[in-house]
């Protein structure tokens, strides 16, 4: 009779100690998951100061008092909450600045999306200021569809709309009005 019951207990165990091993999986994302909602940042930085150099010349210095980094969703991006203070040196050690109240720059389209009081000034004083104003990394295009104001020279040019590229050598305000100088 004991060892029927034996047999018993040592069958269940066994067919327990079956299941749960077949049953489990060994996904190191999924794991890693755990404990981490998709609608919190994987990562919080504070007080960036990040230098970007190539060839040993600096070529951007990024300054902002916060970083949300969303690299554990899908379609990842990185948002700066508090604004972003951006400073671009050319091959000549121009430099040029990008401010913003605002930013989230896509990882996986390389778009950057700059929003409240974004203002960019090129180190030939000519200077954008725009509500919103998207920039395409890959394409060096900045463009946006909202009101902005550009001074170059002793032009000042209202409009609904901007496309450019990153030089401003190609700088288009679209549905103008303002004062603009012109040469006869």
């Amino acid at each position: 009779m004991l060892s029927i019951k034996t047999n018993k207990i040592v069958v269940m165990v066994t067919a327990i100690a079956v299941t749960i091993f077949f049953s489990c999986k060994n996904n190191l994302k999924d794991v890693q998951k755990i404990g981490i909602s998709e609608n919190e940042p994987i990562g919080v930085a504070e007080n960036i100061n990040l230098k970007y150099t190539d060839s040993g010349k600096i070529k951007a210095i990024l300054l902002s008092p916060k970083m949300l980094d969303y690299s554990n969703r899908d379609f990842s991006f990185n948002e700066f909450t508090d604004g972003i203070n951006l400073t671009l040196f050319d091959e000549d050690n121009h430099k040029s600045t990008v401010i913003s109240d605002y930013a989230v720059v896509y990882n996986n389209t390389d778009l950057m999306d700059l929003q409240g009081h974004v203002i960019i000034a090129t180190y030939s004083k000519d200077t954008l200021f725009a509500d919103q104003l998207f920039y395409d990394q890959k394409k060096e295009w900045l463009f946006t569809n909202k009101p902005v104001t550009f001074r170059t020279g002793s032009d000042l040019i209202n409009g609904n709309g901007f496309d450019s590229d990153a030089k401003f050598t190609n700088a288009e305000v679209l549905e103008i009005n303002g004062i603009i100088t012109l040469e006869e």
